[in-house]
């Protein structure tokens, strides 16, 4: 008699009838962690769709690909396609389209071969590049055949084509094939840009493993080289939209071929697209470019290329975040230091800076010597500190520089104030002793708090740790990455750990910010040193008359002047805060009889910390009001003949209307009590953080 067993159906498994007996042959088991800590137990060779389907029903129809990662081994974690086997002990879990950015990423890049499909079969002899997904979209590369030149208006019969091959529902199918297999086809198709691809793959292998195989993938027609991942299907693009047109150099080499890159964007769904394409108009209503022209703040020229040329009311918002920078750094013990232009490139080759950051300097030759101009102030400033010795009495030595600064951006980045060639940093480094390094930190971050509650914005943080390319020793970084946060979690912030993204000498404390469009951007940075003073061989003596290191600390709050003035006039879109404002009130009298009394108010309001104007031009007062409202002037006022019988003033703000008429010393003391209650927010604001 055959005795009763529990057999475990599964399709992996194999059974036979041997001797009147049933016998069970078991494959591996594939053990798996989920988010919530359970484990899941599949056959040897389950796929991503296994692992979903093991889970429910739901999110088996719901899933678009599986992130798979092993703690224990560390490194990132991987999002695979959800048809490729899962390796033994992973941790796992399910993206769906709730998965936020990671969902999108995956769409986006699914787009991009779409709109790789429909290009190919639109246009013949078109050469394909690359079409990664990027921040809010995709994009992919193409050689059009001579004479062929793309504009906007193509874009729409290029979506339409798109359209087909999304309700089509096209399997994204993955092959592993041999490398001179897909060179060889590649060739035949005469993708001149995918065979040096994949030979730049072949040289780049370690020669003692080498590429055996390459990825490919396939949606309807169109097969590519790519390392994936993607969506079961192309169902998944709920909604797209494509952008743009711009040239891009292949590989970013001007020296190479200028390639049409056409922009999208994707979502899962029209009310998100809709959203979004909405949020760019609105961005582009607010476009810092346009809105520095129209209101006079700055332009730029082909004779400068990356450098913003500073109208007269641009100038007085740059100094006056200049003035801020001097009287906080005054405040908390900085001193003002100038350091020079250019340097010996021995000063770049001992900061590392040579080695590592060359290819973005501007060079030049003087008197055979090699000297590049600085990209940056900390080599300057640790020189500096090293021309003189130091007791630790005097510690810490705290230099701020607003100096200038040059890197050498390439032409297809250059962004108007938000990526340039030629911009001022309010930049300090910090020298102090190793017991001074916390407190030194948290004095950085309350200036931070306390310069950003002038424009009331939330503040987020990020730890970045050590690159994979940087200097010093790991005992150095291990050092230096301890005493940022213990630093963070003694304050009590919040913060997000952001590997990898560190300076090359040292980890850093960012804060970002999230302007009224919902956009994220950087502003100040913390960094910490241990390298650059051991580069330059810097010292100070201790209470025990020895020599001993310093620590430095880099510090900037703005980032650059130009940037944050950039992102300022977007943010407020060019309303900027009434201490910030180019003119602050502008005196508007009525007709040219009262063009006097006008001059005499804006006289007796101009004062260090006041920037009132006079329109004494012979125009209606409508027009004057309607063209200082478009110029986003916060005061208008208005005087004439009862106004000057009352020595007062007709008060309008731009968006508050009238406010009937005051004397001239009450507005004055109005206007100075709301700069003053301004420029009092920093010295309270550090409570908060603290």
């Amino acid at each position: 008699m055959i005795a009763e067993q529990t057999i475990v159906r599964s399709p992996c498994f194999s059974f036979a009838l041997l001797a009147g007996r049933v016998a069970c042959s078991a494959p591996m088991a594939v053990k798996l962690t989920l988010p919530d800590g359970k484990a899941l137990e599949l056959a040897d060779g389950a796929t991503g769709a296994d692992a979903a389907a093991a889970i429910g029903p739901g999110l088996a129809r719901a899933a678009l690909a599986i992130e798979v990662s092993h703690p224990q081994a560390g490194g990132e974690p991987e999002v695979r396609d959800l048809a490729r086997a899962l390796p033994d002990g992973a941790h796992v879990s399910i993206l769906t389209a709730k998965s936020g950015e990671r969902a999108l990423e995956l769409i986006r890049h699914d787009a991009a071969h779409v709109l790789a499909a429909a290009v190919l079969e639109l246009y013949d002899g078109v050469k394909i590049s690359i079409g990664p997904p990027i921040a809010d979209g995709f994009y992919y590369d193409f050689e059009f055949p001579s004479g062929t030149v793309l504009s906007d208006a193509d874009l729409p019969r290029i979506e339409e084509r798109m359209r087909a091959h999304v309700e089509a529902a096209e399997l994204f199918e993955r092959r592993d094939v041999p490398v001179a297999e897909a060179r060889e086809r590649f060739v035949k198709e005469r993708q001149d840009y995918k065979v040096e691809l994949i030979d730049d793959l072949v040289s780049a292998a370690d020669s003692a493993t080498p590429l055996e195989t390459v990825s490919l993938y396939t949606n309807g027609p169109f097969t590519d080289l790519c390392r994936g991942p993607h969506a079961p299907s192309t169902k998944t693009v709920g909604a797209f939209k494509l952008n743009s047109i711009a040239g891009a150099y292949w590989r970013g080499d001007s020296n190479r071929t200028m390639l049409t890159r056409i922009y999208g964007t994707a979502f899962f769904s029209k009310a998100d697209l809709s959203e979004h394409l909405e949020r760019i108009e609105l961005a582009k209503a607010r476009d810092h470019r346009k809105l520095g022209r129209e209101l006079g703040l700055f332009t730029f020229s082909d004779v400068s290329p990356g450098a913003a040329f500073w109208l007269p009311a641009g100038t007085s918002v740059w100094n006056a975040l200049v003035r801020l920078s001097r009287q906080m750094g005054h405040e908390r013990g900085y001193s003002e230091v100038k350091t020079p232009q250019i340097y010996d490139a021995e000063l770049w080759k001992t900061s590392g800076h040579w080695g590592k950051y060359r290819e973005n300097m501007f060079t030049v030759n003087v008197e055979d010597r090699e000297m590049g101009v600085k990209p940056m102030n900390c080599p300057g400033h640790a020189h500096l500190f090293s021309t003189r010795r130091h007791s630790y009495r005097e510690l810490p030595v705290r230099y701020f520089e607003p100096g200038l600064l040059h890197r050498n951006e390439p032409s297809g980045v250059l962004h108007g104030l938000l990526r340039v060639r030629h911009f001022a940093q309010d930049d300090a480094h910090i020298f102090c002793t190793e017991d001074q390094v916390q407190q030194e930190v948290r004095g950085c971050l309350e200036m931070a708090f306390d310069t950003y509650a002038l424009f009331d914005l939330d503040v987020r943080l990020e730890l970045s740790t050590r690159p994979e390319q940087r200097v010093g020793t790991d005992e150095m970084w291990d050092r230096a990455e301890e005493k940022l946060t213990r630093s963070l979690q003694e304050l009590g912030l919040s913060y997000e750990l952001n590997p990898g993204d560190g300076a090359f000498y040292g980890p850093k404390i960012d804060m970002h910010m999230t302007d009224s469009l919902g956009r994220s951007w950087q502003l100040g940075t913390v960094q910490l040193d241990y390298s650059m003073p051991e580069r330059f061989q810097l010292s100070y003596t201790g209470a025990d008359n020895q020599e001993h290191r310093p620590v430095m600390i880099h510090r900037a709050l703005f980032g650059s002047y130009e940037r944050f003035i950039g992102v300022m006039i977007e943010h407020y879109a060019g309303e900027l805060p009434l201490w910030l404002a180019p003119v602050q009130a502008i005196v508007l009298p009525v007709s040219d009889r009262f063009n006097g009394y006008g001059a005499s108010v804006a006289d007796s309001l101009r004062g260090e910390d006041t920037r009132v104007e006079l329109d004494d031009r012979s125009e209606s007062i409508g027009r004057k009001i309607r063209e200082a409202e478009l110029r986003k002037i916060p005061y208008m006022l208005v005087v004439g003949e009862r106004e000057e019988g009352e020595h007062a003033v007709a008060v309008r703000e731009r968006h508050g209307g009238d406010l009937g008429s005051l004397p001239v010393e009450k507005f004055a003391e109005r206007l100075l009590g709301e700069l003053y209650s301004a420029t009092l927010k920093p010295r309270k604001s550090s409570e908060r953080h603290a």
